[in-house]
């Protein structure tokens, strides 16, 4: 059974094209479930029935493990037997005979616009780790980049004249992000004097270097959003998803159609895209709360006509800005 997973993991590298993240994952979670199944006493495949994968739940419940994880390993599971079946190791996918456990649905976190301006006002710009950092965290909110696709660009991805960046998302996929301004203008400080400052003798075609003149990592660009949480004074934590989330919510929030967005995002698919219009309907439902003079009872805290027409200049004003 252990062959049948490399030959699986094989296959994802070769045909999907899948990241190190992914293979990593699903060489270690489908291993754990092998590894069960020889605690189990079972060595082949005819074996695992509906008993089997059930007393697997059960044993990731009570090892402690939370819905999302359970979920995404039966996920994996299922891919891994669906390509047994095409393989003709087997007959039919046992995974089809239990179900995921339900995983509520979370809205995405997002920064405001003010907390957003604080957070890339916070390096020092005039050294070239500063620099680097302004160029990284303008690019991230400006494109909604991922950031594995963020530290796998090179230099020669980038078009400042054209103010975009060629990028290789999920799959290979190849598309186009755009960069506003601001972006462009952080991006060519960098590159005309952070980068070649930070590069030293090192021959590398990477944009986002690291001290010693290698390729930036994920992990890097974490701790750099982080630092500059605190510098800036935010009260929560801001990773790189956080900022692909702001870009969506605020692209949304500006008037951009779902479709639109779905294509800067590099999702494959609409519904990917489509949890980002309950943020926006949130915070519509929270204007007309603030602005409307019958929104709320008469009397409780002060809502008359005169402060919600207020209120609504003010929400309109904070819309356009977005």
């Amino acid at each position: 059974m252990d062959e049948h997973l490399d030959k699986f993991i094989t296959y994802l590298i070769a045909e999907k094209n899948a990241s190190p993240y992914t293979i990593k994952n699903y060489r270690h979670e489908i291993g754990q479930f092998l590894d069960f199944l020889k605690e189990q006493g079972i060595d082949s495949w005819d074996g695992v029935d509906r008993y089997v994968l059930r007393r697997y739940l059960a044993w990731l419940q009570a090892e402690g493990y939370v819905k999302a994880s359970i979920t995404r390993r039966i996920s994996e599971l299922r891919s891994f037997c669906r390509y047994l079946v095409r393989e003709g190791i087997l007959d039919t996918n046992p995974i089809r005979a239990i179900s995921a456990p339900r995983v509520p649905k979370r809205l995405p976190d997002y920064l405001e616009l003010p907390e957003v301006e604080a957070l890339l006002s916070a390096p020092d710009a005039t050294v070239p780790q500063g620099q680097r950092d302004r160029a990284i965290m303008e690019v991230l909110y400006a494109s909604g980049l991922r950031v594995s696709e963020l530290v796998s660009l090179n230099l020669s991805n980038v078009d400042l004249r054209h103010g975009q960046i060629r990028v290789w998302g999920k799959g290979a996929k190849e598309r186009l992000a755009l960069l506003g301004e601001p972006a462009c203008r952080a991006l060519m400080r960098y590159v005309q004097d952070g980068r070649p400052a930070l590069i030293g003798n090192k021959a590398t075609s990477a944009l986002f270097l690291n001290r010693l003149g290698s390729r930036l990592s994920t992990r890097s660009v974490s701790n750099i959003l982080d630092k500059y949480a605190k510098l800036a004074g935010l009260e929560r934590r801001v990773t790189p998803h956080i900022m692909r989330h702001t870009f969506a919510t605020h692209l949304l929030d500006g008037g951009a159609d779902l479709r639109t967005v779905q294509e800067l995002l590099g999702h494959a698919d609409l519904s990917s895209t489509q949890i980002y219009t309950h943020v926006s309907q949130s915070r519509v439902r929270e204007v007309y709360r603030k602005a409307h003079p019958r929104a709320r009872e008469q009397g409780s805290g002060g809502a008359g006509e005169q402060g919600g027409r207020g209120a609504g200049e003010q929400g309109s004003k904070g819309a356009e800005e977005q």
